[in-house]
């Protein structure tokens, strides 16, 4: 996990501090199992902080990658299409970068693109790279809108999440069946209350989504 993504304006932070080896990471697991009171060494939690340190470098994978790079292939043979494109439902799995505790929900994009449009799984690819990144939701609402517009250009973006946190249901005022909405709109979506509404129904919104 030493290594950093190339720079560019959706890219990780570049780590100023040194590099950590994978043996810092495996200490760092053992210490925290002695904190929390047990013993890194008895049989059932010998190979834990290897199974840690690789689920780490799976959920943060997103510090490697530049979601630009997603939506750089676009297409313009539309047949002159220029009417809003939503992608809903998104799943995406990421962690709070206040407790490390799991933020699972779904993310809902739409855009109004100018000529050109993208494929739609790179859409899914862009949150999936934030998501694998600490974050807060209202910072990943607010980076895949901004990295859409940057790259795309369009007339318009609309993104929404909505999830749940850990951090709110396992631990502290432990409330559950709670989630938090946010929402980022730029261009005709924000500026526009039709082109604003219309997104709103297609993903259901105000109808609780599927």
């Amino acid at each position: 996990m030493s290594k950093s993504a190339k720079p560019s304006g959706c890219a990780a932070p570049v780590p100023t501090t040194p590099p950590v080896t994978r043996e810092d990471a495996l200490s760092a697991v053992r210490t925290l199992l002695r904190w929390a009171g047990d013993e890194p060494t008895r049989e059932g939690l010998l190979d834990t902080p290897r199974r840690v340190v690789d689920a780490y470098a799976e959920w943060f994978s997103g510090y490697h990658e530049d979601p630009q790079e997603y939506l750089q292939r676009t297409f313009e043979e539309v047949g002159g299409y220029d009417e809003m494109i939503v992608l809903r439902d998104i799943k995406f799995e990421s962690f709070c970068e206040h407790h490390i505790a799991p933020i699972i929900g779904r993310a809902h994009i739409g855009y109004v693109p100018t000529g050109k449009v993208v494929g739609i799984s790179k859409l899914a690819r862009v949150v999936n790279a934030f998501a694998h990144r600490l974050q807060v939701q209202e910072k990943l609402t607010a980076q895949i809108a901004n990295c859409i517009n940057t790259v795309l250009k369009p007339r318009g973006v609309g993104v929404v999440i909505d999830a749940s946190h850990g951090c709110m249901t396992t631990r502290g005022v432990h409330k559950r069946d709670v989630s938090m909405v946010t929402s980022q709109m730029l261009g005709s979506f924000r500026e526009d209350p039709r082109t604003r509404a219309e997104f709103l129904k297609f993903i259901d919104i105000d109808g609780g989504g599927k």
